[in-house]
């Protein structure tokens, strides 16, 4: 048998873990951060249980770099989706609705997310988060801003901001209301990006 070349281990390295960040966000969403083990995840992968601690040190980062990869490629669809656009505000409006859609469509994901990055050990740096990063920090750039450094980490508070009241135990935002909050604050329009059904709340406009 011919031995595999570099470039092909490579790719069949990046699908296995693609296929395990893939299953982290399924089986946390499903049952939940706690009830999730890596076993769980490894078998819903099709993979080994030791490749998954191969590539991650533990469920925590496994599931930042998921949730993150997850947020990145919904990020990227929202802005390359027909009809494809260059006008800053567009991709802020579409960037805005992207992330607030995550926290509407994948509550138990989002809301595991958020409480994990807000424990003693804090937020996990990696190469899906700066894929991530750097999508929204082109996002900024392209709307205009005069100093993306200061802009960017806003934006980000800001939506992480949004996240959280839209998942909040017991007292939820509406996602409408914080999407027009979000829009005034930046000067978009509410039919700009992918607006909700029945238009803006009472009194946003």
């Amino acid at each position: 048998m011919t031995p595999r070349s570099p470039s092909v281990n490579e790719e069949l390295r990046r699908r296995s873990r693609e296929r395990i960040l893939d299953a982290a966000v399924e089986v946390v969403g499903q049952g939940g951060f706690e009830a999730a083990t890596l076993a769980d995840i490894a078998r819903r992968a099709g993979v080994a249980r030791g490749l998954v601690s191969y590539y991650f040190p533990g469920k925590r980062p496994l599931l930042q770099s998921a949730v993150h990869r997850l947020m990145h490629r919904t990020l990227a669809a929202a802005l390359e989706r027909e009809p494809r656009t260059e006008d800053g505000a567009e991709r802020l409006a579409r960037a805005i609705d992207a992330i607030l859609g995550l926290a509407v469509d994948r509550p138990m994901v989002m809301r595991t997310h958020m409480a994990v990055i807000l424990q003693d050990e804090g937020f996990v740096r990696c190469e899906e988060q700066q894929r991530l990063a750097l999508l929204l920090r082109d996002t900024v750039e392209r709307y205009g801003s005069e100093d993306v450094e200061r802009d960017y980490p806003l934006l980000r508070a800001l939506l992480m901001g949004a996240v959280v009241a839209v998942l909040l135990p017991g007292a939820p935002m509406p996602a409408a209301r914080l999407r027009a909050e979000l829009f005034h604050r930046y000067g978009l329009a509410w039919e700009s990006g992918a607006p909700p059904d029945g238009g803006p709340p009472d009194g946003a406009l």
